[in-house]
């Protein structure tokens, strides 16, 4: 047995595992197609400054669980830890301000060094889903109904819950942060140590602490709906009107933040308790000054991602592939034109498996194990006669037919 071991929290996959993962692709493409959103494809590999520009030098993300390193020519290299701030990158470096408001969707691998744990991997995989140029609720809306319906599709809806809240305007922010501030800075010495510096650098943060030290002043500081606008007040109505005319249930959670400082308005999680305490499916809100972070113009947007893992966690397992024949030669001249033969069949569309190692038991067995409908069977007096023996695995009937007839026989 080999020495050589997977890196710690990575993860190979076969069969039902992967189908899971893929199962959770297929329901997310269809659903993009569905709500108009393009395809998307960003680099794994970006500028460090790229996520520490937009993601915040003081989060926990840049600052322990980054994959960064210098590449040959001395630049700052990091493993893409999320896809919205290399989109927004490739929004502004490949001139895509041309097709605003544009609705991009995206999958694939993320990196980031943490402590593997149930559904949560060092490698994992996300869905992602942004809408960039749009500042009107009916985008965060489309966005929502978006995840929900993905929800649907794979079947997992039921149990899950959409918390949303609202981190309004700049003023309602400001005015928030700073009533915070005031109210964290009278309880400073029974803060964490944690908190204590979340408080001079990222005080919202603490409203989602989960250090027990934490929790009373937290859940006893003031809410944002005192400090809130008229005009963030109604984006937020819109916004819930207009989830209540899509048929998307939620549920209001006004301790539910974004610490960063270019998070407005919509914030929101689909959160579960069938995943223990990591419950939190699918997850975004509205970033409308990530893109001024990274240097461009002042450019709405809103967005979500989806562990992958997790979700294929929740769905029941698929149905396995299956070949709808397995050629099974007996023979050197059979062997050769079962070639011939898989390949005409899977021109037509035939999902074909070629049997080509043992005696006819272990092939038969083998045919058997794969889950085919079918076996032929041909042996030199059949090619002889142009025929095979088609064999229903399921029932146990056996019948000759022609060879060139083969995709009718067996109704394809």
């Amino acid at each position: 047995m080999s020495s050589l071991q997977p890196v710690r929290g990575t993860q190979s996959l076969l069969g039902e595992d992967a189908d899971r993962l893929h199962a959770v692709i297929g329901a997310f493409d269809r659903v993009r197609r569905l709500y108009g959103f393009k395809r998307v494809e960003v680099p794994v590999i970006e500028q460090t400054g790229v996520f520490a520009r937009t993601m915040g030098e003081t989060t926990d993300v840049v600052s322990k669980e980054m994959y960064s390193f210098e590449d040959r020519g001395g630049e700052g290299i990091t493993l893409r830890p999320e896809f919205t701030a290399g989109i927004c990158r490739a929004y502004l470096s490949e001139g895509w301000q041309q097709y605003a408001p544009l609705k991009v969707a995206t999958w694939g691998s993320a990196f980031r060094y943490e402590r593997p744990q149930k559904g949560r991997f060092r490698e994992f995989h996300q869905l992602d889903a942004e809408i960039i140029g749009a500042g009107e609720p009916q985008a965060d809306v489309e966005l929502l109904a978006f995840g929900d319906q993905l929800l649907r599709e794979l079947g997992i809806a039921e149990g899950v819950t959409l918390q949303l809240n609202t981190l309004g305007d700049s003023a309602t922010r400001d005015s928030w942060r700073s009533g915070l501030v005031a109210h964290f800075d009278k309880h400073r010495g029974d803060l964490s140590e944690d908190s204590q510096t979340r408080l001079e650098k990222n005080p919202l943060r603490i409203l989602d602490s989960k250090d027990p030290r934490d929790r009373p002043i937290a859940d006893a500081a003031p809410d944002i709906d005192a400090h809130m606008s008229a005009e963030a007040g109604a984006f937020f109505e819109a916004v819930t009107r207009g989830l209540d005319a899509a048929g998307v249930a939620w549920t209001r959670n006004a301790r539910l933040v974004r610490g960063l400082d270019y998070y407005r308005h919509t914030a929101f999680e689909f959160v579960t308790d069938r995943l223990g305490a990591q419950g939190t499916v699918l997850a975004g809100g509205r970033y409308d000054g990530l893109i001024e972070a990274l240097g461009g113009p002042h450019t709405p947007a809103v967005g979500w991602a989806a562990g992958i893992e997790r979700l294929a966690m929740m769905i029941d397992a698929p149905k396995a592939e299956r070949s709808d024949i397995a050629i099974v030669p007996l023979g050197d001249r059979a062997d050769a034109e079962a070639t011939r033969i898989a390949a005409g069949l899977r021109a037509a569309g035939v999902a074909a498996e070629l049997g080509y190692r043992g005696n006819m038991k272990k092939r038969m067995s083998r045919a058997n194990a794969s889950g085919a409908r079918y076996a032929l069977i041909i042996g030199d007096e059949e090619l002889d006669r142009g025929e095979g023996q088609l064999k229903d695995l399921m029932s146990g009937e056996q019948r000759a037919v022609s060879l060139h007839l083969l995709a009718e026989a067996i109704g394809r």
